[in-house]
């Protein structure tokens, strides 16, 4: 039997050391709602073992009771999943009162969200609105926005039903209890497709421009950026690896979130990403990328609508930088 050994210069067995594991450090992000191919992103870097590569350990959650800005500003998780109307709302508090988050990537460049109903309600301009029954979950700017795309056509908000439906199913909601409902296309509309079910769509970014507002963005909280700009650029890193992949390659990214996350329609996930894959960086120069006008109209448009009292200090509530520079 031989043995292999190594050499010192005094020709003594050397051992060598052994290699310490990494250690990782622990990351939260919690969505904003049940995992969907808005999250997709997240999931790849996950499986592909970018944020390992970056040393760090997430773990992506659901939320609990209570919205996801309110849980990211007290520190409950490092990362999560919200959008510029919750983001606009928790910095428009008086300061006392503010929740301190701040968005760092927009996941969609731009809103792909609008008013569905089944075709045969035949709702389709805002003016159609009136005399119908709108499904809604009960957010303030629900009606502020219903109420300025319906004024652009002298068409009355107050002949709209407003009924709080929550998370009901749009198939079911529609057919039985209200006639349209506020969607997010790449999901439901997507859907519908799917169940051959004919659906009347209006847009809300071609309504009115304001209106095109980034939903859903990351955020994190002021404290975390100040005392943790290091381990932030390392998530960003491996998110925005995640969504680029996710934006060529839809068919893998679709089956790593099914392979990641039980109990999802797989015909559902595949259409859903390939629809989005193409509308997550659009025509920004880069995925992620955020614009201080796009942050300006819409908070504007919230005090004209009397939903905040002033508008808020846009350079505090997003940020770019931790965006890779690439």
């Amino acid at each position: 039997m031989s043995l292999v050994i190594g050499c010192t210069n005094g020709n003594q067995e050397q051992s060598q050391p052994k290699e310490e594991p990494q250690k990782l450090e622990p990351i939260k992000v919690m969505l904003d709602w049940v995992p969907n191919t808005n999250h997709t992103g997240l999931y790849v870097a996950k499986e592909k073992g970018w944020y390992k590569e970056q040393g760090l350990d997430v773990e992506i959650v659901q939320p609990p009771e209570g919205g996801t800005a309110q849980l990211i500003g007290a520190g409950q998780a490092q990362f999560g999943i919200s959008y510029q109307e919750e983001v606009t709302y928790a910095r428009s508090e008086p300061k006392e009162k503010q929740l301190p988050v701040v968005s760092i990537a927009a996941i969609i460049q731009h809103n792909t969200s609008g008013f569905a109903s089944p075709k045969e309600k035949n709702i389709t301009t805002p003016k159609d609105f009136e005399g119908k029954k709108y499904g809604g979950w009960g957010s303030p700017s629900e009606k502020a926005i219903i109420e300025s795309i319906m004024a652009k056509e002298n068409a009355d908000v107050n002949k709209v039903e407003f009924v709080n439906v929550g998370a009901a199913d749009f198939f079911t909601v529609t057919k039985r209890d209200v006639d349209f409902e506020w969607i997010y296309y790449g999901w439901t509309g997507v859907e519908a497709e799917l169940r051959n079910f004919p659906i009347n769509y209006i847009e809300l970014r071609k309504l009115a421009p304001e209106l095109d507002f980034y939903t859903p963005v990351i955020i994190t909280n002021e404290k975390y950026i100040k005392d943790h700009p290091d381990t932030i650029k390392k998530f960003m890193e491996a998110t925005t690896k995640g969504y680029e992949f996710a934006i060529q390659n839809p068919d893998e990214a679709a089956n790593i979130l099914l392979n990641q996350v039980s109990g999802l329609n797989a015909d559902l996930v595949t259409k859903s990403q390939e629809w989005l894959s193409k509308k997550y960086q659009e025509d920004a120069e880069k995925w992620g990328i955020q614009k201080e006008s796009v942050w300006n109209n819409y908070s504007k448009w919230m005090v004209d609508h009397q939903l905040i009292p002033e508008m808020i200090e846009v350079n505090k509530v997003y940020t770019n930088e931790f965006l890779p520079k690439r």
